[in-house]
């Protein structure tokens, strides 16, 4: 059978999502002059409900769920991901076959007049559609006032010039793609502000080597642009997320990050409320970066945050 050349590249149609299905594809052509690419838009759940709360409508997977289905149905070669976006368990069949080079995983406050949270006035409105960013900026700042927010990364700082809210928080990869890592006022440090799993991080995901499909040949063509250390520091976030429950609703973060051989990562988890917050971490060979996860899990697990990830599930 001839080598493929050709393929089909499903992604969002946001301007993010297009121009990070831009970069794996010029990955790949750094590599592979010779392929081919078509971009498929595929209109996700959380596209279609825009005006709704993420948390209503299933929170992580609603951006991922239709690719996956286009992947299966055969109608894309590939679908690319904000990991971040994707839930713990992958559907059945599908396997990330690439996690290029992660981008800054920190979040960005965009302000009208440059404002950090230290100087954004008393009882300012703070745009976030993530309970993570809300428990942690009240525990910042008590007196901010986080507002629920969606829209893709031009809408959230729209409504900031426009003046219905003061503030957004945005993922700084986000920003930084888009060309626009200049309107923000304040790059958090994560002591302050935790990630979230995989933020930061491009996923390409494919069908699991169907050796009829020519997927096997993808996954092989898909490795030059895999970058080891990003790939085992999400590794590790993403197995602290699977221990917690996969589909965890409550509020928390974790970052991994990699330095000669070891592998450190950081964790929070806190109730719907940040009214109980727990931080914890764990560090190990890089090799062993998934029970290193669990093990953070594990520990905020034991110092009593058990107890709301249990109520949460039932």
């Amino acid at each position: 059978m001839a080598a493929r050349r050709a393929f089909t590249v499903g992604t969002r149609g946001s301007r993010l999502a297009l121009r990070q299905t831009e970069l794996v594809i010029e990955a790949l052509r750094e590599h592979h002059p010779e392929l081919q690419f078509e971009v498929r838009e595929v209109r996700t759940e959380g596209d279609e409900r825009s005006q709704v709360s993420l948390s209503s409508i299933g929170g992580q997977g609603v951006f991922v769920k239709e690719l996956e289905a286009a992947l299966l149905r055969g109608e894309v070669d590939l679908a690319v991901h904000s990991l971040k976006d994707m839930p713990a368990d992958l559907a059945s069949g599908l396997t990330v076959a690439a996690i290029p080079q992660r981008a800054d995983p920190r979040d960005a406050l965009v302000s009208r007049g440059g404002a950090t949270i230290a100087t954004l006035p008393e009882g300012a409105r703070v745009g976030t559609g993530s309970a993570r960013r809300a428990v942690q900026l009240r525990a910042l700042r008590a007196d901010l006032e986080p507002v629920d927010i969606r829209g893709n990364v031009e809408t959230r700082i729209r409504k900031v010039d426009e003046g219905e809210v003061d503030a957004v928080l945005l993922a700084a990869a986000g920003l930084g793609r888009l060309g626009l890592l200049d309107r923000a006022a304040e790059l958090l440090a994560p002591d302050r502000m935790l990630s979230a799993v995989g933020q930061g991080a491009i996923a390409v995901q494919v069908r699991a080597g169907d050796a009829r499909a020519g997927d096997a040949e993808l996954i092989e063509l898909l490795a030059a642009i895999d970058h080891r250390e990003s790939r085992l520091a999400c590794e590790s976030e993403r197995a602290f997320l699977a221990r917690l429950g996969g589909g965890c609703r409550l509020p928390f973060g974790a970052l991994a990050e990699i330095e000669g051989d070891t592998l450190r990562v950081r964790g929070f988890i806190s109730d719907a409320e940040g009214g109980s917050a727990f931080r914890a971490e764990a560090s190990g060979p890089a090799e062993e970066a998934e029970s290193i996860g669990i093990q953070l899990a594990e520990r905020l697990l034991a110092q009593g945050a058990s107890a709301f990830v249990e109520a949460e599930t039932r």
